[in-house]
Parts: structure tokens; C-alpha cells; sequence
């Protein structure tokens, strides 16, 4: 009688043992999300800011109109700004109000994807200070490899709506412990008192020889 064949060993290493793997997929057949957390520098504010191009930048701060201006005032490139207030301008009577804060996110989320694609520049202003809010953009942003920044500019205490200051003192406390790394963000900076007005360029190059 023959004998039945040795099946063939595999090893496994140490590393693959593991119960779970993100890769797998979760009951239901949904996958689970893909891990953002980086190391998340703190910089101090200087006259020029300089970012890597293609790079994700968001621009928070507790009153919107004061973010625009900041933004207004040092983006050259008017293509990259995608700001929640732009938005919402555009698309106020085209849609029903009840459906205005899901089709912007849409707008934006797609108007980002196809600069970043692209390895363009994006500046986000958003409105939403919560970590929900940013999560789509910079989820995409990993995705694609793209350098993910924040900046949040700090703004006299009456002109921050009360209904955002729980979400405004938590993201201040989260830049200011390195937390937003566990977003993915990889760097972070806090304009407070005159620092955003000293603030006279962003930019987007690499730095000249001369500053290396």
C-alpha cells in the first residue's frame, strides 16, 4: 500500500504569528482601517514657514473668518486653498441647507484628492476642529504618501464661537502633547498672540542652498 506523501512544511516567522492583522479582513467583511500614527513635530513660529511641495496643509483656528484672512495673506498659489467657506459659498442655494456640510466635505475631499494626486500643493481651511473633520483629508493624504502639516492661529477668546470651544481646547491640547501624531500629522504649529502676524511667507520649495 502506498504511503500518503509528505505534505510540505512552511516555517512562519516570529513577526507572522500574530492573531490579527490589519490586512485581514474584519467580520462583515469590512477592512480595518490602515494605522496613520507618525511622529508629529512641534515647530516654532518664524517669519517664513516652509513646506515640502504637495504637501497637506490645514489651517485651523476658532473663528473662520480670521483663518481666511491668515490664509489670504501668505498663499501665493490660490489654486491650492480649499477652505470650507469657499465652499460653502458655492455651493449656498444650489443645494438644500440640510445637505450643504456633507456635499462641501464631497467637494472638498475631491478637489484635494485630484492636487495631491497630482503632487500638488493643498491648503485646507476647515471649519470642523474635530478629529473627524480632518480624518478623510489626512487618511488621503497617507494614502498617497503626501507630507500631512497643521497650523492652528489662535485668535482673541471673543471672537471663538462657544459652540467650538471644547473642540478648540482639545486640539490645543493635542498639538501641544505631540498627540496629533496619532491623526498623522507630522508636524504642528501654534500661532498665539502676535506670532501669525510676525508670520510674512508660507512656502512650498525647498529651501535655497544657501539655508541648508
Amino acid at each position: 500500500m502506498a504511503s500518503r506523501p509528505a505534505g510540505r512544511s512552511v516555517k512562519i516567522g516570529e513577526d507572522e504569528r500574530t492573531g490579527w492583522s490589519s490586512d485581514r479582513p474584519r467580520r462583515g467583511g469590512a477592512s480595518r482601517p490602515a494605522d496613520l500614527t507618525t511622529h508629529c513635530s512641534i515647530l516654532r513660529p518664524t517669519d517664513r514657514l516652509r513646506y515640502s511641495p504637495g504637501s497637506l496643509l490645514i489651517v485651523l483656528a476658532g473663528d473662520p473668518a480670521e483663518r481666511e484672512a491668515f490664509v489670504e495673506r501668505l498663499i501665493e498659489e490660490r489654486g491650492a486653498l480649499i477652505t470650507t467657506s469657499r465652499v460653502h459659498a458655492l455651493l449656498r442655494g444650489r443645494v438644500d441647507e440640510a445637505e450643504l456640510d456633507e456635499r462641501a466635505e464631497e467637494l472638498m475631499l475631491a478637489a484635494a484628492a485630484r492636487r495631491l494626486e497630482a503632487r500638488e500643493t493643498v491648503v485646507l481651511g476647515l471649519d470642523d476642529l474635530t478629529p473627524e473633520g480632518r480624518e478623510p483629508f489626512v487618511r488621503l493624504a497617507a494614502s498617497l504618501r503626501r507630507p500631512r502639516h497643521v497650523i492652528l492661529v489662535e485668535v482673541p477668546r471673543e471672537k471663538v464661537d462657544p459652540d467650538v470651544l471644547p473642540d478648540l481646547n482639545e486640539l490645543r491640547r493635542a498639538l501641544e502633547s505631540g498627540e496629533l501624531g496619532a491623526e498623522g500629522i507630522q508636524t504642528a504649529l501654534r500661532l498665539g498672540g502676535g506670532s501669525a502676524s510676525e508670520v510674512k511667507r508660507i512656502l512650498f520649495r525647498p529651501p535655497p542652498r544657501d539655508e541648508t
